[in-house]
């Protein structure tokens, strides 16, 4: 399978389907995003492989949910394709992560305020990829917001509500990171402006 088609070199690409969009559409901004997480997101758990395989494991499991979410967003809206996905997304990729962010709360102090995004390595790496879920989730939105105005795209709401879900379990896995490598949080400390 050769790599390169030059089918985009005049900025143009294929949604699942067929349908040719500019690479500047809403949904390649959207599951560009979900890709660009997938990706952070491998090499978070490549750090994690060698000392917390369990981890790790549940890191691969969520790439490949991403898989799935990204094909929502690449599916052209009407076609066979999107037909084919218009199911919701298992309510189990959702009370999965629902069940790890508990067991890893339970071994972490409760937090008393603002955290730094920071600490150990794969903590800081687990906070870029909280932020960069959350933007995935707003395109995700954005998209939402469009076919409520009569303007966009297919999406739904069961993309969103795991895209939200999967920032809220970055964050604890972000302080699970320092928790199981021995390394502190970083409170947030206003300083005073006066």
């Amino acid at each position: 399978m050769k790599i390169y088609t030059r089918g985009g070199d005049q900025g143009k690409t294929s949604l699942v389907g067929g349908e040719r969009v500019s690479k500047a559409d809403e949904r390649i901004e959207a599951y560009g995003d979900v890709d660009e997480l997938n990706s952070i997101l491998g090499y978070l758990g490549s750090l994690l492989e060698s000392t917390r395989k369990g981890l790790a494991g549940e890191i691969r499991k969520i790439q490949s949910d991403l898989f799935l979410v990204g094909a929502r967003l690449a599916a052209a809206p009407g076609g066979r394709a999107a037909r084919r996905s218009s199911k919701p997304l298992p309510r189990a990729m959702i009370t999965s992560l629902e069940e790890v962010i508990e067991r890893m709360d339970k071994d972490l102090e409760p937090l008393q305020g603002f955290i730094l995004p920071g600490g150990h390595p794969t903590s800081a790496l687990a906070h870029v990829a909280r932020t960069v879920c959350r933007r995935a989730e707003r395109r995700a939105v954005r998209l939402l917001d469009l076919v409520s105005e009569g303007k966009g795209p297919l999406s739904d709401q069961e993309v969103v509500a795991y895209l939200n879900r999967l920032s809220d379990y970055l964050f604890v896995l972000a302080r699970y990171c320092n928790h199981i490598h021995g390394v502190p949080d970083v409170p947030w400390d206003p300083v005073d402006e006066e």
